[in-house]
């Protein structure tokens, strides 16, 4: 398993805007081999004295922290798929991003721990 993770600030007034790109990613994604994928909106980032989410974007005030991530079978997969899903049609089609990509933090993980209770 091998996971990609994101992190970057969002104008709270575009988060619908957010939201139609995060689903066009997901549908790229899921055809690219994408097992999971999480798109997550601030509910409560605590101001850090030293480092937090805000200062390690540059948030602006009136932006959101938006904390994603795309989890894959192998890293294998994942670098074949970053490789096509940046030429695929849909992802260059989206038009202007609601975010500045400039802020955004990237990197891809491999899973220390795990833990996964199904709901209902």
């Amino acid at each position: 398993m091998y996971v990609n993770t994101y992190i970057l600030s969002v104008p709270e007034e575009k988060k619908d805007d957010y939201i139609r790109i995060a689903k066009i990613f997901l549908e790229v994604a899921k055809d690219y081999g994408a097992i999971e994928v999480f798109e997550n909106w601030e509910q409560e980032i605590p101001d850090g004295e030293h480092t937090d989410f805000r200062k390690a974007v540059k948030a602006e005030p009136g932006e959101k922290i938006v904390m994603s991530w795309t989890i894959w079978p192998d890293r294998e997969t994942a670098a074949v798929a970053h490789k096509g899903m940046y030429e695929d049609p849909r992802l260059i089609d989206m038009g202007e991003m609601p975010f500045n990509g400039n802020h955004m933090i990237m990197g891809g993980f491999e899973p220390l721990l795990s833990y996964h209770k199904e709901q209902g």
